[in-house]
């Protein structure tokens, strides 16, 4: 057995080495292509054959549900236009993956990880697509991830969906990526695609991108449109951009940003956002800036604390003026709120979702979803149930005391008495925390176990967090987050860019068969 797995890490760390694009930029391989180095369809190829060889066989990541069958021909179409002198911008030619619940009206699927929604016509792209599409990106396939973005029952494997079944960890693959935006965390992390989308309720993007050792950018919502997206909940759901840096990370934030007369939501995007988001991020954006550090509780083991003082240091030594501790008294006092909130939304969303005009699907509402599970248990719910959708469906509307007080006091907890007292108590330029412990141990029988998370009170409050490689425990990777007030991207991205250059934290994976942790 031992043999077998030094033999299995020998092929591995072959495979990685051989591919040609490892750790690519966005700015790298435009510069390859606008010299004639590299053509679209060639790295749009180069990425199917590493899926092929990572993906589907090697370590067998399983991070990508579907491919699509256009992209070498979309590749062809914008080499065609770079050819004539037309580069529509950054990401022209650069291939990109899409968490499964993102539509798209072309010959991929949109299933969040349900065989319910199997066959289902869509009547649009998702705004987040269409920008995509306009952008010149090239969508390579979707992303594997925990069915309904984690949220159907108790007890989920993160990673695992009844479609695609389960994502494993670049790092470690008995390891769990985390969720929900499992498949495209593992998929930037392992070089399956330059990046990818997830999408995010309460720690969806920046809780995989933690874990797999990336960056994840869960922005204010309202900044990216929800459009075609299927949803939890409209007060916390976004999408947001997984990049293996941060320079990327603003790239694709600045190409996917915008208002969108199918999210009200984007309506509130201040004027001058957009030139703020497309501008060169400012280099030394540490010094002078008023960072704190907020310590929980969350969760994290005591073993992290000598990391975070070291990456404490680091932000002094970049010249950040650091406030340590501040606290922030609404920590742990959402009680049932929350999941109220989002049992509330969640069946008034996927309602609407479903009977948005032109999408063709046997599931016309979130009743139609739990019969199909029952009549089809052995396949989707072997592993977990379905308790929060039975929940979801004996909600009442939009319209109920007891939705309205929840939404209340999420938004007095989680902003005026949460992020927003902390940032403006200190004069604040963001807090900083980890964003997550270490990858746990997949276990589809008892679901993902817990090693914290400092992600709810940026999600509950719709604020920015920005998470970035900043160490590893026994070669497993752990995120520290950025979180500002809203509409800070371009500040916070900023920040996070210094902080990346500082620390250089990322490692790629090398896809071992575990860890040993002592």
């Amino acid at each position: 057995m031992k043999t077998r797995l030094l033999l299995l890490g020998l092929v591995l760390t072959t495979a990685r080495a051989a591919f040609p694009f490892a750790e690519a930029t966005i700015e790298q391989l435009q510069q390859q292509m606008a010299a004639g180095r590299l053509t679209s369809r060639e790295l749009t190829a180069a990425y199917l054959q590493r899926i092929a060889e990572v993906d589907r066989a090697g370590p067998r990541l399983n991070a990508v549900i579907e491919l699509n069958p256009d992209a070498l021909a979309i590749a062809d179409q914008l080499d065609v236009e770079r050819k004539a002198g037309h580069v529509r911008g950054p990401l022209h030619g650069i291939p990109v993956l899409l968490k499964d619940n993102i539509d798209t009206a072309d010959r991929m699927q949109t299933t969040a990880g349900s065989l319910a929604l199997v066959g289902q016509k869509v009547p649009r792209d998702a705004g987040v697509a269409a920008r995509l599409r306009a952008a010149g990106a090239v969508i390579l396939g979707k992303t594997n991830c925990t069915e309904w973005a984690n949220y159907r029952g108790n007890n989920s494997s993160s990673g695992w969906s009844g479609r695609g079944g389960q994502t494993c960890n670049p790092y470690a693959l008995d390891r769990n990526p985390s969720g929900s935006s499992s498949g495209s965390g593992a998929a930037v992390s392992a070089n399956l695609c330059v990046f990818a989308i997830g999408t995010e309720t309460n720690g969806s993007i920046v809780s995989p991108a933690s874990a797999c050792g990336i960056v994840g950018l869960k922005p204010t919502v309202g900044l990216i449109s929800r459009d075609g997206i299927i949803p939890i909940a409209a007060s916390q759901d976004t999408a947001g951009p997984m990049t293996r840096t941060v320079r990327d990370a603003a790239l694709v934030l600045a190409a996917i940003a915008g208002a969108d007369e199918h999210d009200p939501a984007t309506s509130g995007i201040p004027a001058g956002l957009a030139a703020e988001l497309a501008a060169p991020l400012k280099p030394g954006a540490l010094r002078g800036a008023r960072i704190g550090i907020v310590r929980g509780p969350f969760g994290f083991h005591a073993r992290m604390e000598p990391a975070l003082a070291a990456l404490i240091a680091a932000l002094q030594a970049a010249g950040a003026e650091v406030v340590d501790p501040v606290k922030v008294g609404s920590l742990g006092n959402f009680g049932s709120a929350t999941g109220d909130l989002l049992s509330y939304e969640f069946k008034d969303g996927l309602n609407r979702y479903l009977a948005t005009p032109g999408r063709v699907t046997p599931m016309k509402a979130l009743a139609d979803l739990i019969a199909f599970n029952e009549a089809h248990r052995s396949e989707e719910m072997a592993w977990f149930g379905q308790e929060d959708f039975t929940a979801a469906q004996a909600r009442g509307p939009l319209t109920d005391q007891a939705y309205l007080d929840a939404k209340a006091t999420c938004l007095r907890l989680a902003r005026t008495e949460g992020l927003d007292a902390a940032l403006d108590g200190d004069k604040l330029d963001a807090l900083v925390m980890f964003t997550r412990g270490v990858a746990t141990l997949t276990d589809p029988l008892n679901g993902e176990g817990g090693s914290g998370s400092s992600s709810t009170l940026a999600a509950v409050a719709g604020y920015p967090n920005l998470t970035v490689p900043a160490a590893q425990f026994f070669g497993l990777p752990v995120g520290l987050s950025f979180v500002g007030r809203p509409w800070s991207e371009a500040k916070l991205l900023a920040l996070a860019a210094d902080f990346e250059t500082v620390t250089k934290a990322r490692r790629e994976p090398t896809f071992l068969p575990t860890v040993t942790v002592r």
